[in-house]
């Protein structure tokens, strides 16, 4: 493959606590046929896996790279939280070869592809009338969890990035609050996170097993295989979970005010996503007191494309391939 000025070719990486996807757009076009998965696990940096992936495409030549980090970044640098690795723009420049390159933080870019998916990979949640052109906010659970508003101009998108996932964990109830004292005595800290995410399953499962006298222990897959076999225990863990999710989501709202929508992603997301309206997730999205009315009337829906983060990372690169081109 070669670049061309008008429809620039560009290396773009969505790296997850576990895989890496990477990817190659041609513009804002992700080309799906160039998609392939790595597991961190066997590779030692994420020069290794961009190494690997470059000759196993025949060495492209390209314009740009923007990689989506689950991790916080500052400075153009990123610290994976579930995964030791560093990343920088200069690292990344010098493993593509290109001088235009992006660090972003994996809800960044999927806060970016939003209004370029597939119609049908946008599933409603929660029914409401959304505010076109409005502030929009991403919220991802997968092997960690975090947000990001979505700020939409007449020329460009900023979506600016959060460690959410670690706020302290929201109590309403009774139940709750003997959930936040277990986290707290087996973490230290009660963060949303340690509930909402692949772990956290497995981890409200186990505090459940131990309040209700359950001998089983659960990871997340289990939990929700045999909430779909109807088991009582099961089902209890996953109402909880989803209680929590509404809770949490309820409270983003609140702060974000995404009036254009709120968009759940990954890979818990689209697990939990055929309970949310049958275990209480609009009952809790909505448990706000007087300002009840106000938490219902975000649009959710859960993002079920697979590449979003990769198709955010190849329209946030575009200006900034336009602008290197003009300068």
């Amino acid at each position: 493959m070669t670049d061309s000025p008008a429809n620039p070719l560009s290396l773009l990486a969505d790296i997850g606590g576990t895989n890496t996807r990477v990817a190659l757009a041609r513009g804002t076009g992700l080309l799906r046929e160039t998609i392939r998965r790595f597991r961190n696990a066997e590779h030692d940096s994420l020069d290794s896996v961009l190494g690997a992936y470059l000759r196993a495409e025949g060495q492209p030549a390209c314009a740009g790279a923007c990689v989506a980090v689950a991790g916080p970044v500052r400075g153009g640098e990123a610290r994976l939280t579930n995964l030791d690795w560093t990343i920088t723009r200069e690292s990344l420049a010098r493993a593509t070869g290109t001088r235009v390159v992006s660090v972003l933080n994996d809800l960044q870019a999927q806060g970016h592809a939003l209004g370029h998916l597939p119609a049908d990979a946008v599933i409603p949640v929660h029914e409401a009338r959304p505010t076109p052109g409005a502030r929009m906010l991403v919220i991802g659970m997968g092997t960690g969890f975090n947000c990001a508003p979505v700020h939409s101009g007449p020329e460009t998108r900023v979506v600016p990035p959060s460690e959410a996932g670690h706020a302290s964990l929201p109590v309403r109830s009774t139940e709750e609050l003997d959930l936040a004292a277990h986290l707290q005595a087996a973490h230290g800290y009660a963060s949303v996170e340690e509930v909402l995410s692949g772990r956290g399953l497995a981890q409200v499962q186990h505090w459940w097993a131990e309040r209700t006298g359950e001998t089983r222990r659960m990871d997340s897959d289990a939990v929700l295989a045999a909430a779909a076999a109807r088991d009582g225990h099961a089902l209890e863990v996953l109402s909880m979970f989803v209680r929590v999710l509404g809770r949490v989501t309820g409270d983003l709202g609140l702060v974000h005010l995404p009036y254009g929508g709120i968009f759940l992603v990954g890979g818990m997301s689209n697990a939990v996503a055929p309970w949310l309206p049958r275990l209480g997730f609009a009952e809790a999205l909505g448990d706000k007191g007087r300002f009840s009315n106000l938490s219902k009337s975000f649009p959710v829906s859960v993002v079920s494309d697979d590449w979003a983060a990769l198709t955010g990372c190849a329209h946030h690169l575009m200006p900034l391939l336009e602008k290197s081109r003009s300068a």
